[in-house]
């Protein structure tokens, strides 16, 4: 079974054009608008490559939003500003040559963790997903994730008060 390196900052010697997860919007979003959108300061990309190689075998990437207070669930919305702020993970995608290895929960995980210490220092309430189709939202809840109740089925959030409950339980001595 392959083993990777744990996500970093996306680097100029990774190779992107290789990637393939199947969804051609998230392999085509890697390869012609990671970089950009890095430079810009639009969103940051992490990327997790296959042990002695440069090839990226998955990635997502976060930036800051907001969502309007009056669309947001009440669990978001109860005591916060209009708009509320949030991080966005953005995309999150696995080579297929590299699925089934947990490198998707492996990079959740870890985009999970890089919201907590954002928070610290900017007010964020939520990390919010907007999942690419009805079949990976299953995936999203496993680790907490929640739908929107208005309807909107493939927009999820976790509560950044959570995951610091969830991360502090992980991090909690066994007896």
């Amino acid at each position: 079974m392959p083993q990777y390196h744990r996500p970093r900052p996306l680097a100029v010697g990774d190779v992107v054009s290789e990637f393939d997860c199947g969804i051609e919007v998230l392999d085509r979003w890697l390869r012609g608008w990671a970089r950009h959108n890095e430079a810009a300061g639009g969103s940051r990309t992490y990327a997790s490559v296959a042990t002695g190689t440069d090839r990226v075998a998955g990635y997502y990437c976060l930036s800051a939003s907001s969502i309007v207070r009056g669309e947001a669930p009440g669990a978001v919305a109860r005591s916060m500003p209009d708009p509320i702020p949030v991080a966005l993970l953005g995309r999150l995608a696995v080579d297929r040559r590299d699925a089934g290895a947990g490198l998707g929960a492996s990079l959740l995980q870890d985009a999970v963790r890089r919201a907590i210490q954002a928070s610290e220092t900017l007010g964020m309430r939520a990390l919010i997903v907007n999942a690419k189709d009805d079949d990976v939202v299953p995936f999203y809840e496993r680790f907490g994730f929640r739908r929107f109740p208005d309807g909107s089925e493939r927009i999820l959030f976790l509560k950044i008060a959570d995951a610091l409950k969830t991360a502090a339980a992980l991090t909690r001595p066994t007896r």
